[in-house]
């Protein structure tokens, strides 16, 4: 297993439109281009590794390999022994179509020893796929799993949260290479995150604050980012830290009032007020680390609220307004987490400074004053 995330595109099967699939393809910084056919390499820049798959066997494998890196074919190697002598500059892999227990097996050997693993999972269950990413754990080659579509690439990307190596999509035509692109890192990023000085904390009456219950458990370093403004957002800790009077819930983060933004995927702010069952929202930790969560439900209750008024190294204003409650909580450098009623001028907070402006949450680049 690795880090990376690697999209490889199916090109077996897309006919007359090859070429612009191809362009489309290169143009989205598409990891690896899957066809049985090395001339379908011709003039491919070597950014690109080029594989021929055979899922047949080997008999189907040209003498001329062309330009290809990558063979993958099934069986084991000794099966392919005089195939690899004749090619020591290609490397090697094995197709894995996983039906039934002893075929999973064989996966599992796959995921530990090959370099390279196409894996086909016929049922869509995903539990087979778990069982092998834990199998191949600390294993130093890729497995690569095949989906139908983006919504099933998505999830793949995402299994056991590590995730398989890399999503095999087959291209019906343009815009498959974006699609598959794009389901590859929205399942992680980075946030840039600033270190936010307090200026005062204010008492300001009732009014409605959401507490935002996703369907994941959130890290005690996790939370969301929420605030007042669309350029100057906090970092709200999860209510996955010990309280005195009730249990934790570690779903949970007491956001703030509901007029506040938070983030989603994309770069797209939403108002507090606007989730439901089934949003986007995207957890955030101390490092600036994120990851999209599904909103389970959001509680919107009259409460007491407290305005947090801070300012970023470069002097820009940044608002929360949270419930005014010493349970709901903020985070700090170091993880550490802070009450909100307990804040006070010279206190450091984290927090997030978006640069665009926003139109229904889209940014935008246009003059906006939010004060």
């Amino acid at each position: 297993m690795t880090d990376a995330k690697l999209c490889w595109l199916d090109v077996r099967g897309t006919g007359n439109a090859t070429a612009a699939v191809l362009e489309e393809a290169m143009h989205q910084r598409i990891d690896g281009i899957v066809a049985a056919d090395p001339a379908v390499f011709n003039g491919l820049p070597p950014t690109v590794r080029k594989i021929l798959l055979f899922p047949d066997g080997l008999d189907a494998v040209p003498a001329d390999l062309g330009a290809t890196d990558v063979v993958i074919v099934p069986g084991g190697r000794d099966a392919r022994s005089e195939l690899m002598a004749a090619h020591p500059g290609v490397e090697f892999g094995r197709y894995v179509e996983i039906v039934d227990a002893d075929t999973l097996e064989d996966a599992c050997l796959a995921a530990r020893l090959e370099p390279w693993s196409i894996l086909d999972f016929r049922d869509p269950t995903k539990i087979p796929l778990e069982i092998v990413i834990a199998a191949a754990t600390g294993s130093p080659g890729s497995i690569i799993t095949t989906a139908s579509n983006t919504e099933e690439a998505e999830i793949i990307y995402g299994v056991l949260e590590l995730g398989s190596d890399g999503v095999l999509m087959r291209a019906d035509t343009v815009g498959n290479a974006t699609a598959l692109r794009t389901a590859a890192t929205s399942r992680s990023g980075e946030i840039p995150l600033v270190e936010l000085t307090v200026v005062k904390a204010t008492h300001i009456g009732m009014g409605e604050r959401a507490c935002v219950d996703t369907t994941t458990h959130f890290r005690k370093d996790e939370g969301i980012l929420v605030g007042s403004h669309s350029k100057g957002m906090v970092l709200c800790v999860s209510e996955t830290h010990p309280l005195p009077y009730m249990p934790t819930r570690p779903f949970r983060v007491n956001a703030g009032a509901l007029h506040s933004y938070t983030v989603s995927e994309n770069g797209r702010t939403n108002y507090l007020s606007e989730l439901h069952s089934g949003s986007t929202v995207l957890a955030v930790d101390v490092k600036g680390r994120t990851r999209p969560v599904s909103v389970g439900r959001v509680k919107i209750e009259t409460r007491p609220l407290i305005s947090i008024d801070a300012v970023a190294p470069g002097g820009q204003p940044v608002n929360l307004i949270l419930q005014d409650d010493w349970h709901v909580r903020v985070l700090g450098p170091g993880a550490a987490v802070l009450n909100s009623t307990e804040l006070k001028p010279g206190d450091t907070i984290l927090g997030h400074l978006p640069t665009a402006d926003r139109h229904v949450g889209y940014p935008i680049d246009e003059f906006c004053l939010e004060k």
